[in-house]
This record gives C-alpha cells, structure tokens and sequence, in this order.
C-alpha cells in the first residue's frame, strides 16, 4: 500500500513525508525505517467460469453474470465454508496448496468471446493501516464483495479501493476501458479492499457493511479489528482496438470481485505474521528476495514445515 515515498494526509494538511519517517512516528522507533513493504502474495489460475455467486446468490446456480473463479476448484452456487474446506489440500490452483479460499469477478469479453487469462493471477496480501504489526488473520468463513457492479464511472474513480484504474502501456487513471492498447500490452486493474472488520459478523445483507476502509491509517470505531487488506491486481490479455471489450457485469467501471476465506488457519497466520507484521515484501513462499536473512516462513512446496 505504501512506496518508499507517500503523501500522508494528516489532520492539519497534507505532507511529504518518507514511510519511514510515518513509521518511526507510529512506533516511537527508528528500528523501523528500513520497512518499506508489509505484504504477501497469492498466485493463482483461472480454473473455472460459469454463472454463479455464492455470496451475492447463494443456492441460485446460474443467477449471476458470468465469473471467473480462481483457488478453490469446487466453488459454485452452493459454496460453502465446509464445502471448500473439505475439497482438501491442493484443490486450489492458488500455488499455496492449503489456501482453499474463493476468489472471483467477471469475466472480460471481446463481443462474446470470453478472454482467457492462462498465467496466474496476482493478489496481494498487505496491512491497510500504519500500523502493520496490529494486522491479525481473517477468520474462517469471513467474505464480502469489493466495488459494485451497479458503479457509475464517477462511483468507481472515487472509490477508496480505486487504485490507478485500468491501465496498458503507458496509459492509467482510466475510469473505463480506453479505446486501445499498444500491441503486446495488457488491460491491467488493481482494486483494494476494505480492511477493518467489525469482529462481528462474517457476512452482512449487502456483503459489505461488516467490512470497513481504513480512516487515516487506522481502523474505525465500528469496524476495530484490521485484518489483511487484499489487492487484485490481475490482467487481461487485450491489446489493439478494445472499443469491443467489456466485462460480463458491464462498462470498465463495473469491476468488482468477491472473496471467501477458506485458507488453513496455521499457515495464514504464519504468513502475516512473518511478512506483514514482520514488514516483508514476501512471495508466495513467505520470503523476501531483498531481505533474504529474515527467512523463509514456508517450505518449497509453499506448505508449513512438515508437511508433504
């Protein structure tokens, strides 16, 4: 969430500050400033679209606009915690074998061809709050949608989770699709998610509203418990003239996607712990490349110590 460099807002204005500086502010040490990343990531394929919305739509196969799901191989209308817990160890195409949760949004289209994303997908796991050693793990069953498919294009460029837009080539801050990308590129979005959770209630009536963006770097008072703040960042292979892409939910601005938690208890909280608390920039496998002494937290088979 944070560069090396980051306007902060503050009460009093707004000032340039280095994230280290914010660091040491919030916790009183300078033992701190070389954190530059807190964040983990998750790669996976597509590996299944079709009509359904477990969240949005539960028990209604067929009653949504058309998704592709990624993680969990068995989600479908009737998803539930129990049902993608029990599909068990690797029946996820997430390279985390024990990361059974759901992720889904809409499928892209050219006219009617759906586009077909072949390489993993990239989402983050990151602390929303300055505060990045408070961050705790989701718990079992937690989800919710991010964006809206109903978004106007106004509703979707100020949104909190907005990032850049869509963006190919050189071209971001797109509240719609542009009308080309350069030949070779991609039609990329990043969306964040809320982060603060009421510590209530694992939905809500509109899927939303037990979740919460952070307010200045902290939690709200109605939503206290920060847990991971998730950023798709996932790309479409469209270049060339795009005036024919949409997604099946509508116009660029309609992007939204949904999140149902399903991973192995011990080894999401051994990856917070490790790269978010811990102020790591963590691959998969919980290692980060630029700080290779502070180790791996999981093995080659992207599994705790132990396991096959």
């Amino acid at each position: 969430m944070f560069s090396r460099r980051k306007r902060v807002l503050f009460a009093g204005g707004t000032a340039a500050l280095t994230l280290s500086a914010v660091l040491t502010a919030v916790t009183g040490s300078s033992a701190q400033a070389d954190v530059t990343h807190h964040e983990f990531q998750v790669n996976c394929t597509v590996n299944h679209r079709t009509n359904d919305d477990p969240i949005v739509f539960p028990n209604l196969p067929g009653a949504s606009h058309e998704h592709s799901f990624v993680g969990n191989k068995t989600t479908n209308a009737a998803t539930t915690l129990t049902s993608l817990t029990a599909a068990g160890a690797y029946a996820t195409t997430c390279l985390n074998p024990d990361d059974l949760s759901a992720y889904w949004w809409p499928t892209m289209f050219r006219g009617n061809q759906p586009v077909i994303q072949t390489w993993h997908q990239t989402i983050y796991y990151k602390s929303g709050i300055l505060d990045y050693q408070a961050v705790r793990p989701f718990p079992p069953g937690l989800r919710y949608v991010v964006g809206s498919p109903t978004a106007s294009q106004e509703e979707f460029r100020t949104a909190p989770g907005a990032v850049e837009g869509w963006e190919c080539g050189d071209s971001a801050h797109n509240w719609d699709f542009p009308a080309s990308c350069p030949a070779g590129t991609q039609l990329n979005i990043r969306y964040q998610a809320p982060s603060c959770w009421n510590r209530r209630d694992l939905d809500s009536p509109d899927h939303k509203s037990h979740m919460a963006y952070p307010v200045n770097g902290s939690c709200p008072a109605g939503h206290p418990n920060p847990v991971p703040m998730l950023e798709f960042k996932i790309a479409f292979p469209a270049d060339g003239n795009t005036t024919d892409v949409r997604l099946a939910s509508g116009r660029g601005y309609t992007w939204h996607y949904d999140f149902f938690n399903a991973w192995d208890v011990p080894t999401l909280a051994a990856l917070v712990s490790h790269c978010i608390n811990g102020g790591l920039q963590c691959n998969s496998k919980g290692f980060d490349l630029y700080k290779p002494e502070r180790g791996q937290v999981l093995g080659d088979n992207y599994r705790l110590p132990g396991r096959p």
